[in-house]
């Protein structure tokens, strides 16, 4: 059994054929689908996905760093209003992505800081999404450090030393279909990792792994993640099924 610790598949590009791709997801073994939230605009997509297929989807809930503007505090009241609500797995994707924008530079770090209280609060694991921002996220979390305080690095692409960094506070790395790519850092960082702190996830659908580069991500193609990770650290992909399984399992409470 597989889990995607990290899809999408609630957003409009399924619009005409979810159905279909969570039929090719659990006839690949995919058993389980952790969707995290974009901003008050994808909730209600996301929400009616899970309530469709409950034993596999699974909801958080957060405000994504892009989605970070003016209008943040209502947008972080909305996320405590639907924790509240109804059961949710964890908190996210919430960070800091500074890659093209730092307009609301101080609005994101304060969103996330906010949001890392509620995790602490409701205790739930946080997904974090770090893009050109790997110091200002991690500061914040290492402020906000207690033993209750975990999650993982969504999409990871950081150094050897960001990785440590990463595990040391509690948090697991998120390895997507960017580990299939030629020219990619992490070939040489993962290894190096143990494969307890991984998670698998596609970002669906975003960054389809090789033979996919380029079309539409879904969560049935985390198995060519697998095979990658099996050929990195020379075990069978039923071993990084297992281990990669129970690691979102013990984290997402799932």
């Amino acid at each position: 059994m597989l889990i995607d610790a990290h899809s999408h598949i609630f957003s409009e590009d399924f619009r005409d054929d979810r159905e279909e791709v969570l039929n090719r997801a659990i006839e690949n073994d995919i058993r389980k689908i952790v969707l995290p939230n974009i901003d008050s605009s994808t909730v209600k997509m996301m929400l009616d996905l899970t309530d469709q297929y409950p034993q596999i989807c699974f909801p958080l809930m957060g405000l994504h760093p892009t989605s970070v503007k003016e209008d943040y505090e209502e947008e972080l009241e909305l996320v405590e209003y639907w924790i509240k609500k109804r059961k949710f797995y964890g908190i996210g994707e919430v960070g800091i992505d500074l890659h093209w924008d730092r307009t609301f530079i101080n609005e994101q770090r304060d969103a996330l800081r906010r949001q890392v209280i509620l995790a602490k609060k409701y205790d739930l694991p946080l997904v974090i999404h770090t893009r050109d921002a790997f110091d200002e996220t991690y500061k914040i979390l290492e402020e906000e450090k207690s033993p209750e305080l975990r999650g993982v690095f969504h999409s990871f692409d950081g150094t050897l030393e960001e990785a440590q960094k990463v595990i040391n506070l509690g948090f697991a790395i998120g390895v997507n279909g960017r580990i299939t790519y030629k020219k990619n850092s992490m070939l040489s960082v993962i290894p190096k990792i143990d494969p307890k702190n991984i998670l698998l996830e596609t970002d669906a659908p975003y960054l389809a792994p090789v033979p996919f580069r380029g079309k539409r991500n879904e969560s049935s193609y985390i198995i060519y993640i697998a095979q990658k990770l099996a050929d990195l650290y020379s075990l069978s992909v039923c071993e990084i099924a297992g281990i990669t399984t129970e690691n979102a399992e013990k984290l997402f409470k799932i």
